[in-house]
């Protein structure tokens, strides 16, 4: 039998079919992992026909690393050009693109490690009106200490002293310790017990005026403002650091963990009733028998303060030793290959402190009398400390930093200078920053700048490439013994740090206020201002 030929449908069942609305049934809905199933019914050329609609759920997409989705995504934009890794383990185009088109951007995983530093040594040259100390490592100056006659630091010295003023206002309290200007004590250095965010006892109602109390100079005085005391006493010594009045117990972090751990074995063995312990850096291989001694030192120094403190105040108690042996206490250490000394005094009392303290450093003590060169013009110090004073700094590449000191803070910019570099502009400002990070850490050190330190690096766009740099100044930084601290990159791309500010800088030490501008660098034409008299160009006025 031959089967019927289907009529065709008219115009209005395709309109029918296509437009009119139905309302579908909801068989099935979905759950969990499930698809979702709906039917809906029309009629069609007279006929009713049921149609069956199943919506499955879209499967899940394979997990891609970040920075594989950015880079196809990236390579899509480009036109899907293939991408094959060069020399250098960078992602590059493959040979025949397009010639025009930009190099990859250069990124840095981690920062490039310094190179180790040279021969450490020390270097001391003794004149009749100061006495200047600095440390070398290799040919590079990279510590400056100066100790001028009309200039003397008490920072570390005791006082009995006597409370002047106290303001809650300012939560602090000005003491007077018998020197030209008071001290200020600060309700957090006042005890253990820090007063930080408002909270803690408050300064008035632990002192009053005319109390007696001991007290030790934590910070010279600069300018206008008088030393900062703290009633925290310490006594430092050449392996630990006695706190009076506490009990903590630290060894310092730049240790391996095995050397604290010897380090911690032999202090608890000691009775410590009312003492606090650090141990610093220089303790690394001292014997039990070197750590031992440096404590019984340290209590009876404190015996004997107990014991002066009694008496009329304001009076000094206890002073520290003097300049040459305090800086061989904080940093000669055996990491030093030698100490040349052209003074045959400093000599003798350099080895008898060291007798004492540290008798295998005894040999590595020389006296250097003769040269006919002096010792700084021999190992090229003067040259490099005349660029130390300088405002300017330059960079290997030829860019530079200028470094400005203000009242509040320091602030350092990075200038790529005459350095165009040889690849993309990420590249050169990448290279430049790398080598200015570097330099800073350098300068920090050599210039023994403190406070608040604001650095403008030259902006980057790669987040990698910012924090590279960010490692380098952490890594440049790791060396200096001073505390510093540096935190991210702020919105505006300025990097914040800070650096303890214990006593004038380099700058500080060897410079004095201009007469003429009073420290402002510039000067003002008063007259011009307030009569409008022409302004009288500074040369014009020199030539006449």
């Amino acid at each position: 039998m031959v089967p019927q030929a289907r009529p065709p449908l008219r115009i209005k069942e395709i309109f029918a079919m296509f437009f009119r609305p139905k309302k579908a049934e909801v068989v099935r809905r979905g759950v969990g992992g499930d698809s979702t199933e709906e039917r809906t019914t029309t009629k069609i050329g007279g006929r009713t026909v049921t149609v069956r609609k199943v919506r499955e759920l879209p499967t899940k997409p394979s997990k891609r690393k970040k920075g594989s989705a950015r880079r196809a995504k990236k390579g899509a934009k480009r036109g899907g050009a293939k991408t094959t890794p060069n020399r250098t383990g960078q992602s590059g185009r493959q040979s025949g693109g397009n010639r025009n088109q930009k190099r990859p951007h250069h990124r840095m995983d981690r920062a490039v490690p310094l190179p180790p530093a040279g021969k450490r040594q020390m270097l001391v040259r003794v004149l009749p009106h100061q006495t200047q100390i600095v440390v070398m490592e290799g040919p590079l100056l990279v510590e400056h200490y100066v100790h001028r006659s009309d200039q003397e630091s008490k920072v570390g010295n005791i006082y009995m002293g006597v409370v002047r003023r106290v303001l809650p206002g300012l939560e602090a309290a000005f003491i007077d310790i018998g020197d030209k200007k008071d001290g200020v004590l600060y309700a957090g250095d006042l005890n253990a017990r820090r007063r930080t965010a408002g909270r803690g006892p408050r300064i008035e109602r632990q002192l009053r005026t005319g109390d007696q109390m001991l007290v030790q100079i934590e910070k010279d005085a600069m300018g206008s403002k008088g030393p900062r005391l703290t009633s925290q006493i310490s006594l430092p010594g050449r392996h630990l650091v006695l706190s009076a009045k506490t009990s903590m117990l630290g060894i310092s972090r730049r240790l391996p963990e095995a050397e604290r751990n010897r380090l911690r074995k032999i202090i608890r063995t000691e009775p410590l009733a009312g003492f606090g312990l650090i141990v610093r850096t220089a303790a690394a291989g001292s014997s039990r028998e070197e750590i031992l001694a440096d404590i019984v030192r340290l209590k009876d120094q404190w015996a004997k303060i107990e014991e002066d403190k009694k008496g009329k105040a304001p009076r000094l108690v206890h002073s520290e030793p003097s300049f040459l042996i305090r800086v061989l206490r904080e940093h000669f250490t055996n990491d030093f290959s030698r100490l040349l000394v052209d003074d045959p005094d400093a000599f003798e009392e350099i080895r008898t402190y060291l007798q004492e303290v540290s008798p295998d450093l005894v040999a590595r003590v020389k006296l250097d009398q003769g040269s006919k060169q002096g010792l700084f013009s021999r190992f090229r110090v003067n040259d490099q400390i005349k660029r130390a004073l300088d405002q300017k700094v330059w960079l290997p590449s030829g860019g530079h930093l200028v470094i400005d000191r203000t009242e509040a803070l320091t602030v350092i910019d990075v200038n790529t200078g005459k350095y165009v570099g040889e690849g993309n502009l990420e590249d050169t400002v990448l290279h430049n920053n790398l080598e200015a990070a570097e330099e800073i850490g350098h300068q920090l050190r050599l210039r023994d700048i403190g406070g608040i330190i604001v650095i403008d690096f030259i902006d980057m766009e790669i987040t990698k490439n910012r924090e590279a740099v960010l490692e380098r100044l952490r890594s440049a930084l790791a060396a200096d013994k001073t505390t510093t601290q540096v935190h991210a990159v702020s919105s505006l791309g300025l990097v914040e740090m800070t650096r303890k500010n214990v006593s004038e800088g380099l700058v500080e030490s060897f410079s004095e206020e201009c007469p003429a501008c009073y420290g402002r660098g510039l000067l003002l034409h008063e007259y011009a201002a307030t009569s409008g008299d022409p302004i009288k160009p500074l040369t014009t006025r020199v030539a006449v």
